[in-house]
């Protein structure tokens, strides 16, 4: 699909039905597909790490996942991006979409029993979903040749409709770019925490909070250690990346 520039990086401009009509489509018509979403701190990397940028840039679907970019393409003055398009809020609309034709879906990553929680609060919410599979790869697993041969054969044996990658950034998009095909998936969808909002181990922001672009700092609360230097220090540096890009065209 035609993809406009959005700072460092192409994204397909699409409201949130847009994006699960494109996914289902591609799912029904079998296209070996990825997903990634891109967010302030996804495009902070990218600056770092051109494979990244490629990784996205080449997906077959690259939305975006953040209030700010929204608030920045508006001030582009060219294109705005029409909607936020979260993980955590695509996943469930597309689980619901898929119910309706008996999909499967694996769900891949998440710690300890996290994958498997997730499994069952899809199953509840979503009777129609067949779950495929479900696998927490242990840390590392990346460096680990025997271990990837594993996942892609768990995955593969399965042929699921629809693969949740949940590893993390830059991680997932990494793995994801080079073995989605391997996987034998329908679409791959790098997902990152969203394995831990469906297994309900970190509740949601409020949607007031969600649609004024505070969602960041409500999950800062909720881990306060862990999150302080991604959103205060590097995060940050999105204003000085607005300003480089100022004069792109899309």
């Amino acid at each position: 699909m035609e993809k406009q520039r959005l700072l460092n990086v192409y994204v397909n401009n699409l409201t949130m039905m847009e994006s699960v009509n494109r996914i289902h489509d591609m799912i029904r018509e079998k296209q070996t597909s990825y997903v990634v979403e891109v967010n302030v701190d996804v495009v902070m990397k990218m600056e770092k790490d051109p494979y990244l940028k490629k990784i996205s840039d080449e997906a077959d679907l690259t939305l975006v996942d953040g209030q700010p970019l929204v608030w920045i393409s508006k001030m582009k003055g060219n294109t705005p991006i029409r909607e936020k398009i979260s993980g955590s809020d695509l996943v469930p609309e597309l689980l619901d979409e898929l119910s309706r034709e008996n999909r499967s879906v694996f769900i891949l990553g998440g710690l300890g029993d996290t994958a498997k929680k997730a499994a069952k609060n899809v199953k509840k919410h979503y009777p129609g979903m067949s779950i495929a599979g479900t696998y927490a790869p242990p840390l590392g697993f990346e460096k680990d040749a025997k271990e990837i041969e594993k996942i892609n054969h768990l995955v593969a044996k399965t042929h699921p409709d629809l693969l949740l990658a949940c590893f993390g950034c830059p991680k997932q998009e990494k793995w994801v770019s080079r073995y989605y095909r391997d996987c034998g998936a329908g679409v791959t969808l790098c997902a990152g925490a969203t394995v831990d909002f469906l297994a309900g181990n970190i509740k949601r922001a409020p949607k007031m909070l969600s649609n004024h672009g505070f969602e960041w700092l409500y999950r800062f609360f909720k881990e306060p250690k862990r999150l302080f230097h991604r959103y205060f220090v590097d995060d940050m540096h999105i204003f000085r990346l607005a300003w480089k890009y100022r004069k792109e065209r899309e």
